[in-house]
Formats: structure tokens, C-alpha cells, sequence
């Protein structure tokens, strides 16, 4: 629950900490997200519980269905696969054009960091997705950083499985970063785009393992 009231009734305000509990999967893909839960749960408005679940429609966090409201998408594995290659294009791209500047947005530094001293048990995804969003606008091209986002919203559900499922440990996310870092700073733009799509690829691969496995488990459980 937000702690200041006052804040909690901003639709903003609501809306981020929705957003955190769906990128960290407490609220679970497939899982409802009502007005009445939200306006129950965080002290507000039916109205401003309905705008700070817009918000998350419109990042892609959340989805609207008929006669459904909304719920947390369930992506499939072919989503996963498209949102990832799509991605890896867009980061490619904005990473090329920052090694010609050879220059190293300071945040991206701060949340790897954060990665590197992180326990191996610790929550990732808010450091990992924070530091490819400064990578990305640090690139300096507004219609990158437009696409970047509209992909982030479904990436972020994604990136927040491999979080909950701890299929990657913080420390070997921060090398991979670390290794993007250097090729930007060294301004080699066709090694930064390459090892930003194989990172990316690295995270896709972990989550369709993981999906896979869990595909074969339910199909393999027994039936009442």
C-alpha cells in the first residue's frame, strides 16, 4: 500500500506500484486487476483506480478484455520470441549509434553496479530494465527511445519472470553489462550492438527454457 495518502491518490503513484508488483510477479500473469481491488487496496477512487490501470494497458503491463477488465497478460512462447528479437533490434541499433559517441550514461553505471553487489538471490529486474532504458536514451534518437518503450512494458513482464523464476544470477547479467560498457567507451559500435543482442538473446533463451519446462510438466501432471 502507498504509505502517503495523499500520493496514493494520484493516479501516477498507484499506477508505478501496480507496476512493481507485476514486473516483480506478485501479481501473476493471468491474474485480474480490478477497480474495485485497486481502489480497495491503495485508499482511492473507483476513477482513479480506472486511470492507473489505463496506464498500465497503455505500457502493455496489463491487458483489457471483454467483459473481462484487466489482467496480466499471459504471453506465449511465440510472443516472448518476437518481443525479444524485436528488442534486440531496437538496442542494437541505439548501442551502435552510442559507441560513435563513446560515451557512458552515468545511470547505466549506477544500476550495474547495483547488479554487480547484488546476492545472487536478490531482486534484478528494476536495475536491469532502468539500465537498458539509459543505455537506450542515451543514444540521443527520439524514435528509438519512442519504440524502445512501447516494446518495454511486455519486456519488462519478461524480464520480471526471469527475476521471479531466478533463472540468471545479478552478477553474470552486471558482466554482460559490463562488457557492453567497455565496447561503447572504446567506441567499437559493431561490438556493442553485437554483444547487446547476444545478452538479449541469453535472457530469451533462459525464459523459453523455462517455459518449455513448464509446458512439459503440465502436460505430464496427472489428471483428477
Amino acid at each position: 500500500m502507498v504509505e502517503n495518502n495523499e500520493v496514493a491518490r494520484v493516479p501516477a503513484a498507484v499506477a508505478a506500484a501496480l507496476r512493481s508488483e507485476v514486473v516483480s510477479a506478485r501479481i501473476l500473469p493471468g491474474e485480474a486487476v480490478t477497480e474495485a481491488s485497486v481502489s480497495a487496496r491503495f485508499e482511492v477512487s473507483r476513477p482513479t483506480a480506472r486511470l492507473a490501470i489505463d496506464q498500465l494497458v497503455a505500457a502493455g503491463l496489463l491487458r483489457r478484455e471483454a467483459n473481462r477488465g484487466a489482467r496480466v497478460p499471459v504471453l506465449s512462447r511465440a510472443d516472448i520470441v518476437d518481443l525479444y528479437d524485436s528488442r534486440a533490434l531496437v538496442e542494437s541499433a541505439a548501442l551502435a549509434s552510442l559507441a560513435r559517441t563513446g560515451a557512458v550514461p552515468p545511470a547505466a553505471v549506477a544500476h550495474n553496479r547495483a547488479l554487480e553487489l547484488a546476492p545472487d538471490e536478490a531482486p534484478f529486474a528494476a536495475d536491469d530494465i532502468a539500465f537498458h532504458r539509459a543505455l537506450v536514451s542515451a543514444a540521443g534518437s527520439p524514435r528509438l527511445t519512442r519504440m524502445h518503450d512501447a516494446l518495454m512494458g511486455e519486456i519488462e513482464l519478461c524480464i520480471g519472470q526471469v527475476d521471479a523464476n531466478s533463472l540468471w544470477p545479478p552478477s553474470d547479467i552486471a558482466g554482460q553489462h559490463s562488457l557492453i560498457l567497455r565496447a561503447v567507451v572504446s567506441g567499437t559500435p559493431d561490438e556493442a550492438a553485437r554483444l547487446v543482442r547476444e545478452h538479449i538473446e541469453t535472457s530469451r533463451d533462459r525464459l523459453l527454457d523455462h517455459v518449455d519446462r513448464a509446458t512439459l510438466a503440465e502436460h505430464h501432471r496427472p489428471r483428477p
